[in-house]
């Protein structure tokens, strides 16, 4: 069966494309699509409406196709084809027209899109730029600084928004398909508009652009491809079609080789592979309309908004009325913020706050299908929580904890029916966060981990295994490579040396910078809870143990590892550099000092070093349940693909 279909509809002919899951423009696609404009140019209908089947317009380019020889029809030349039809195409838009769908979009000489439909060029975010004219048609069809905010970020627009840039000519009212026809009908009577591609290209002023372009790749952290599309874009305005046609292409092929490409690529791939269990294959979910969030703290607050937005009702329960209070004043904080930067509609927000209550009374758990703690780092608070829960819950309920550290199994123990526990770590802030770790401890039956799944399904993240030790993948991780911060700056590194080599290989923020941020008093107090079965052989930092008993908690104190003044800028602190080059001193470690790449190699080697255990262990699956980790959790540079992409790269 063809991927492509034409039908006539009295005058107008009907261009189908089916090729599920979202129409990427395999060459099938596009053998079929040449085949379609060919009969259609013979056949000569009034115009051509081109729409897709299934759930979206082309939502991109088959990506499978990257790593192998390019094939006829190429879509450069394909698109070129279309938009010289003697006979005009209008491009029906729903779902979504993403790369390759969005300059087909654009080869077509008129556009309508559905109410909900999203168009955009998210190249960038596979290390690349659009290679089929997305980057050269775009600035002569809208204002080409909007053009490009499309191009480097990579972020789509809504269909209003598409109308009111000139993107679309209307959006359908109705039926898309018969909104089409009848924007074809109206085609067919009026003079053709020139293509893009032969159109001049507009006049922007330098410094404008320039200062545009700087904004806009302000955010690349080393990536890019940003820069590259800013260029491309920067060529169409320099040059004709044709010649920046040319210049794009040439550009994209590049980078298609690149080994930011190719990280990106893996990593693209990776968080669509994640996620999966042969345990739940065929396994159905246990029912999900209401949950249960113990804790109206940050994470709980979090995780109870994330619920209510994705359209669950959310029963919050905390310690007493006061806190409960507290609790629902976050959760309702963070929907409202949502309905004010236009997230949610005013519908929306009332329907989360009608499904949403906090009280201080386990037994208002009773109907719930799922119920998380988010409560103090402490076994022992832990089990008091699960035993209070097993009273409050109905049997089939699965009880899930939050736990950054502790041990999921022996949480599981503590409760008659361990098979209904499972570990639901998520990440703060918790309604903006991707990455969800699952944690499967031993006696959890198969719907409970379905059931799990399902959740992070519900709430859009990103779901990993993990199986159960101290830290998970996530913080085990990041706990290693702390303590190898912690190494360098004894061994003769400060800490704004290594915050600098952090943020410069691409992390959004260095390590020492991030606990000011958290708040110097939460590590502190977990070494203090592993004191006592930290091994005598370890080597033991204790620098920030002294900050800390100095009451210096970070950002929250003005003083932690850098001083705060009123903006809260961080500054180098005197008294903690005295204090490292004390420590060094007391141990008797020559001090010595180290480039950013000596800096990063150290901690890019505790990093892989510490996923090679994790997988040797079986916390792990693959590698890349660790490199999606580390990429959604902590920032790792997706150009670079993950430690575990890096080590075999």
């Amino acid at each position: 069966m063809s991927v492509v279909t034409t039908k006539m509809q009295g005058d107008i002919a009907v261009v189908t494309i089916d090729n599920p899951p979202v129409n990427a423009a395999s060459q099938a696609v596009r053998q079929g699509l040449l085949d379609a404009l060919r009969a259609t140019e013979a056949r000569q209908p009034a115009a051509v409406v081109l729409i897709c089947a299934g759930r979206s317009f082309v939502a991109g380019a088959d990506i499978r196709e990257f790593d192998k020889p390019f094939l006829e029809p190429m879509l450069p030349e394909l698109l070129n084809a279309i938009e010289a039809a003697t006979r005009p195409w209008v491009a029906a838009i729903h779902g979504t027209a993403l790369g390759g769908g969005c300059e087909l979009a654009l080869a077509c000489s008129h556009r309508i899109g559905a109410p909900t439909a999203k168009i955009g060029l998210p190249e960038v975010n596979l290390g690349l730029i659009p290679g089929a004219g997305g980057t050269v048609r775009l600035p002569r069809l809208i204002d080409p600084i909007e053009a490009a905010r499309l191009a480097v970020t990579g972020k789509p627009v809504s269909a209003a928004k598409a109308l009111e840039l000139g993107l679309f000519d209307r959006l359908a009212e109705g039926d898309l398909l018969a909104a089409a026809i009848a924007l074809a009908k109206d085609a067919a009577t009026q003079p053709r508009p020139e293509p893009l591609l032969t159109r001049a290209a507009p006049k922007v002023d330098r410094a404008t652009w320039d200062a545009a372009m700087a904004k806009l790749t302000a955010k690349a952290r080393g990536q890019d491809s940003p820069h590259e599309a800013a260029a491309a874009l920067r060529d169409a305005l320099d040059h004709d079609g044709v010649t920046a046609l040319g210049l794009e292409r040439a550009r994209f092929m590049r980078l298609k080789a690149s080994p930011q490409s190719a990280a990106l690529r893996y990593i693209f791939f990776a968080e669509r592979a994640v996620g999966k269990s042969p345990r739940t294959k065929d396994v159905p979910p246990r029912p999900l309309a209401r949950i249960g969030v113990i804790g109206g703290g940050t994470m709980g607050a979090g995780i109870a908004a994330s619920a209510l937005l994705a359209g669950l009702g959310v029963q919050m329960v905390e310690r007493d009325t006061d806190a409960a209070s507290a609790g629902a004043a976050r959760v309702e904080g963070i929907l409202g913020g949502a309905l004010n930067r236009g997230l949610i509609s005013e519908a929306k927000h009332a329907a989360a706050l009608a499904r949403f209550d906090a009280a201080s009374d386990y037994a208002t758990l009773a109907d719930a299908d799922l119920v998380i703690e988010a409560v103090f780092e402490d076994m022992a608070v832990k089990k008091q929580v699960f035993a209070a829960l097993e009273q409050a819950c109905k049997p089939e309920a699965v009880l899930a904890t939050n736990t950054s550290y502790l041990d999921v199994n022996e949480i599981a123990a503590s409760v008659t029916d361990p098979s209904r526990v499972i570990g639901l770590h998520f990440f703060s802030p918790a309604h903006i966060m991707k990455l969800l770790e699952i944690v499967v401890p031993e006696a959890v039956a198969d719907d409970v981990l379905a059931t799990a799944l399902h959740l992070a399904k519900t709430l859009r993240k990103l779901p990993v295994l993990a199986g159960v030790c101290d830290g998970f993948i996530a913080n085990r991780i990041m706990s290693s490579y702390r303590r190898e911060a912690d190494y360098l700056l004894e061994d003769g590194a400060l800490p704004h040396e290594v915050d600098a080599a952090m943020r410069a290989f691409g992390l959004p923020m260095g390590l020492f910078e991030m606990q000011d941020l958290a708040g110097l008093d939460i590590g502190w107090a977990a070494r203090k809870r592993r004191a006592a079965t930290r091994p005598a052989s370890e080597r033991y930092v204790d620098i920030a143990d002294h900050i800390c008993e100095a009451g210096h908690f970070g950002r929250k104190t003005g003083r932690g590892w850098y001083l705060y003044g009123p903006e809260g800028t961080p500054e180098r602190n005197p008294d903690v550099e005295a204090l490292i080059v004390a420590e060094s001193a007391r141990k008797g470690i020559t001090r010595q000092s180290f480039t950013a790449e000596q800096i990063m190699t150290r901690i890019l080697g505790c990093m892989q070093s510490e996923g090679a255990a994790i997988l040797s262990e079986g916390i792990a699956a693959s590698r890349e349940d660790i490199d999606v980790t580390m990429v959604n959790a902590f920032g790792f540079p997706r150009w670079r693909g993950g430690p575990m992409f890096m080590q075999t790269a």
